[in-house]
């Protein structure tokens, strides 16, 4: 379920959080889904306990889990929408990506026929 580079400049617990964004995106976890403890996860990944703690603290602060104490943290009603308003802020940066390839000299046709193989292979 999840992958961590240790040898990666992005801090472990960021990893878990982008990773849980990603799943939810593709509906590898859907709403209601149970998160795995955070000790297991932790056994798992051979990670600090706490590491994991605040991946999970921050997932329930921009409301992508909720935890109910005694029971565990679960996938929020609404983490698909609040994943994809996050991911659709960045069509911004896209703009300034097209905008320096076309300084650099990339045609509109690559940058089209790149953006159909990625939906292509992306299959939405």
């Amino acid at each position: 379920m999840f992958v961590i580079d240790l040898m990666s400049r992005i801090p472990v617990y960021e990893q878990i959080i982008k990773q849980v964004e990603e799943q939810v995106l593709i509906g590898v976890m859907k709403s209601g889904d149970k998160m795995p403890s955070v000790r297991s996860l932790s056994i798992k990944l051979s990670i600090n306990p706490n590491t994991i703690q605040k991946a999970y603290t921050e997932l329930d602060r921009r409301g992508l889990i909720v935890t109910v104490p005694g029971k565990g943290s679960f996938v929020s009603d609404n983490a698909t929408e609040l994943v994809g308003e996050k991911s659709r802020g960045k069509i911004e940066n896209l703009t300034e990506i097209i905008t320096e390839l076309a300084y650099a000299g990339v045609t509109k046709e690559e940058v089209i026929e790149t953006v159909e193989t990625v939906y292509k292979n992306v299959e939405v």
